[in-house]
């Protein structure tokens, strides 16, 4: 049986590449620069399950930003690509890639564009968002603060970009030790998405789930369940069942029933969200791999060690593929692997 790959790539000597773009004109080289980064646009699929795809996209965006003049990409915008490479980047796992990366844009659109339009507003939000998952949590709060006081006087108060800064500073006050402070700004976002997007835009969904986390965090897990029920039955209704906002909402609830104590209706319910996430988003997504975490830790509650601890096993030797080696997730996975092998400690979920 012949397989069909996925995707197919045409390869040029660059040589030939370099007698072409010479062959253009300043109109055509910059015309056929900005017809390629859609076509890039275009291919990037919204969930990256083929990694050698996503690694192609980046490689050739890298190409194309390198051989383009500033005319083709940053006129009167910055290209959508650009944003959407950083972000790939980073949810491939290379989050120290991302924060340089996003450094060196910010750098370019405040040249091309200035400080206060929106794609450098956008491109400071992604890094302060990069940043974070990085582990630097000082930082990606110092930068969200910075950003939100710049946005309200830039954009306006209920400008979308300024919600999206202010739901990562939100996040960033819980990671820095205050969830209590952490819900009452998301309940705050909440408010505001809701009253200007809607109660059923992606958003406004999003926020809501943020909330209920930090709520959780916060001590009242059984409300959390309540909020991650009702999300859920919008969510998938919404969006509909295979879309990454409803796994991560029953990733979300199966972590708060056993953080409630039902460790044995979390397993089960990861072990259904598994299946699923590996039909829908494949088994390198960051995604799956946190739900797979997150199952191995409920198994280790439940009273499952040896099991807990072959998946954590397995599943640390996958991420350090996947991931930086000093990704958040591949050292929670070595701490939680070192709990379940050496002390036996049972205090502290995973969080990644």
């Amino acid at each position: 049986m012949i397989r069909t790959p996925p995707h197919q790539a045409v390869r040029v000597h660059q040589l030939i590449q370099r007698a072409t773009r010479d062959s253009l004109t300043l109109v055509r080289h910059d015309r056929t620069a900005l017809a390629a980064a859609d076509a890039l646009l275009d291919a990037w699929p919204e969930v990256e399950r083929d990694t050698v795809l996503a690694q192609a996209l980046r490689a050739n965006t890298d190409a194309l930003v390198h051989h383009s003049r500033d005319a083709a990409l940053w006129r009167p915008d910055g290209h959508r690509v650009l944003q959407t490479a950083g972000d790939s980047l980073g949810d491939s796992g290379q989050v120290t890639a991302a924060v340089a990366y996003f450094e060196r844009l910010v750098d370019a659109t405040r040249r091309h564009l200035g400080p206060d339009h929106s794609d450098t507003l956008i491109a400071r939000s992604n890094l302060a968002h990069w940043r974070m998952e990085a582990g630097d949590v000082a930082g990606a709060l110092t930068a969200y603060a910075e950003l939100v006081a710049h946005m309200r006087l830039v954009p306006g108060p209920d400008h979308r970009a300024v919600h999206t800064a202010r739901a990562g500073l939100a996040f960033a006050k819980g990671e820095a030790g205050d969830p209590a402070a952490a819900a009452t700004a998301y309940a705050e976002v909440l408010a505001d998405r809701e009253r200007i997007l809607g109660a059923d835009a992606l958003s406004t969904l999003t926020t809501r789930k943020s909330l209920a986390w930090w709520q959780g965090r916060a001590g009242d897990v059984a409300g959390a369940v309540t909020t991650y029920t009702e999300l859920l039955e919008r969510v998938q209704r919404v969006l509909g069942p295979d879309h990454p906002s409803a796994l991560t909402v029953r990733c979300e609830l199966a972590h708060c029933r056993g953080r409630a104590g039902d460790w044995a209706g979390s397993v089960t319910a990861y072990g259904e969200l598994l299946r699923h996430a590996l039909r829908v988003l494949g088994p390198d997504h960051r995604d799956t791999l946190t739900i797979r975490h997150h199952f191995a830790w409920a198994r280790w509650e439940a009273g499952d060690e040896v099991g807990a601890d072959t998946a954590l096993t397995q599943l640390l030797e996958d991420a350090v593929r996947v991931m930086d080696a000093d990704h958040p997730t591949v050292l929670a996975l070595r701490r939680d692997l070192a709990h379940v092998q050496e002390t036996g400690d049972r205090t502290t979920a995973p969080d990644s």
